[in-house]
């Protein structure tokens, strides 16, 4: 195994890829490098001599300049190094591609749920969403009133089943019959007698818009919800609604007119509190809809369908110094895959590509693409610098900690989720991904705000890429947690679904690690197997106001 990694042969910098000592020496391109000082796993040291004010190139791209001198062998960090990235524009392109070999996966089907409009979901849900946080505590009365009778819990959850002891009373059992039956139904026990077995799940969303604010972010969380019930992952919805807010019953038909131009093909029940008689009646009307939604959902059955039907997100969040090597490319490898199978992929977390505009800027097949996500990339840029903040402020603790010091030097190693096939459409925050190929979404780089958006743009599944841990998950698409390193799979691996650290110690290359990805995807895909993040019920969902939000 290799002790040093140099990304790319422009580079400036090497890859720790073990702890250093001061005074071990490396080898790498032009000889022994003596290191001057303690090195940690992930972290960059110097290949030559820096003085004050030059670049530092990672991945053949700026990621950072000096602040003072660097002496060969010393480790690149925040107190000599700050971000820098390269200046880009809109000129020549070019969409030629060396697509990766697909023979292993072409023909292949996965068992999904049809839709009227032709797509194909991973997940057959019913949602419960309100227009207006109002309505959260109406949310969860229902969702108290419904999930666990109808059979909907995480592996994980149990119950104790008093009904049983209510039975055997009443039929005259004793109490020593009483206390030999058995009361405790684990989460697999109440799935296998649920009462709509086609259905894998309500959903309960909550939120905190709707009204207040400005007008636009209320205008944005229809969208967003009309979003997520267009997802292909959803049968239908039911809808509450307080009667006065910003978030008009009208706005989320629009969106769901504009996203649905065949006609929105799902039952809805869109219910107005204020129109109700009581809160009982209109409580009471709610679970009554969403019943009659559910015998309608639980009518579709899982039929085989093409992996181009597949509509994945990319996403990565709690990275380190690997996800760029490991982790990040496999998943750009997948990408790849599922783009050459004819299916959609979804790279989003704008302020993590700064840095790489101008590879992604070439790679648009058109000039209406390439001019919209340089529109987005400056506008999002200058939104962030007006409030004094800046995506230079991207990084968090745990990324420093653990290697990623700059904006560009995360940005170049995030941007790897997308591969490299080129980019057919650019979407703003709840547009819908249509074309099939690489999409690239306009959200922020937090994590939760990123995966809601990808959902509501119509991912029916998301891979997570991670290299410190994160319990995080999404409502609707099946969300595959994938580590950067083998020491994270292991402490967390009732979290992580596929580890990637197997590419640093060489054990699997790029193109294995992304074959065995897919074929993960595929049984996700297909209901054979849970998600980590769908077993611990991580349903998180954080629409994004337009402010700003790294």
């Amino acid at each position: 195994m290799a002790e040093v990694l140099k990304i790319h042969p422009a580079d400036n910098v090497l890859v720790a890829l073990r702890d250093f000592r001061a005074g071990e020496t490396v080898t790498e391109g032009d000889g022994p490098i003596p290191l001057l000082e303690d090195i940690p796993t992930k972290h960059k040291l110097a290949e030559r001599d820096f003085q004050a004010g030059e670049i530092i190139t990672m991945y053949g791209v700026t990621v950072g300049k000096t602040l003072r001198p660097v002496p060969r062998g010393t480790r690149i960090s925040t107190e000599n190094t700050v971000h820098a990235s390269s200046e880009y524009s809109v000129g020549e392109r070019s969409a030629d591609w060396d697509a990766p070999d697909t023979s292993a996966f072409t023909g292949r089907t996965f068992a999904g749920y049809h839709r009227t409009d032709g797509k194909v979901g991973t997940r057959n849900y019913w949602l419960v969403i309100p227009l207006v946080f109002c309505e959260n505590r109406n949310i969860d009365v229902i969702q108290s009133a419904m999930l666990e009778k109808l059979g909907y819990v995480t592996e994980r959850a149990f119950t104790v089943d008093v009904d049983t002891l209510i039975t055997k009373y009443r039929n005259g059992s004793t109490p020593e019959e009483i206390m030999e039956t058995s009361v405790l139904r684990s989460g697999t026990d109440l799935r296998q007698n649920r009462v709509f077995p086609n259905v894998d799940g309500i959903k309960f969303l909550t939120h905190q818009g709707g009204c207040g604010g400005i007008r636009q972010d209320s205008e944005s969380l229809c969208r967003l919800l009309a979003g997520y019930l267009n997802n292909p992952n959803v049968a239908g919805g039911t809808v509450l609604s307080l009667g006065c807010q910003n978030a008009q019953v009208s706005l989320l038909q629009e969106a769901l007119e504009r996203q649905s131009p065949g006609g929105f093909g799902k039952p809805l029940y869109i219910l107005e509190q204020q129109r109700s008689a009581s809160e009982r009646a209109f409580i009471a009307e709610a679970v009554k809809a969403t019943f009659t939604g559910l015998m309608e959902a639980n009518r579709t059955e899982r039929r085989p369908a093409g992996l181009e039907h597949l509509t994945l997100g990319l996403e990565c969040g709690g990275s380190d110094g690997f996800s760029g090597i490991s982790a990040n490319p496999a998943l750009g490898y997948t990408s790849d895959l599922l783009v050459a199978l004819g299916a959609k992929t979804i790279l989003s977390e704008f302020p993590e590509l700064n840095g790489v505009e101008q590879e992604l800027v070439n790679r648009c097949v058109t000039d209406a693409g390439a001019n919209k996500f340089a529109t987005l990339m400056r506008s999002y840029s200058q939104r962030a610098e007006e409030v004094g903040s800046a995506f230079s402020m991207n990084p968090s603790p745990g990324n420093i900690r653990d290697g990623l010091i700059t904006d560009a030097m995360k940005s170049a190693g995030a941007a790897k989720k997308g591969g490299t096939s080129p980019v057919v459409d650019v979407l703003d925050y709840t547009e819908q991904a249509t074309r099939p190929g690489l999409n690239l979404l306009c959200t922020p780089g937090n994590d939760v705000e990123s995966t809601t958006g990808l959902a509501g743009s119509g991912a029916n599944l998301i891979v997570f890429t991670t290299g410190l841990g994160t319990p995080t998950g999404n409502p609707v698409a099946p969300t595959v947690k994938m580590a950067s390193n083998t020491a994270l799979a292991t402490k967390m691996e009732d979290l992580i679904d596929i580890n990637a650290g197997t590419v640093i110690s060489g054990e699997d290359s790029l193109r294995t690690k992304g074959e065995e990805l897919l074929e993960l995807l595929i049984r996700v895909a297909s209901g054979e197997q849970l998600t980590h993040a769908e077993r611990l019920g991580q349903d998180d969902f954080i629409p994004w106001k337009r402010g700003v939000s790294l």
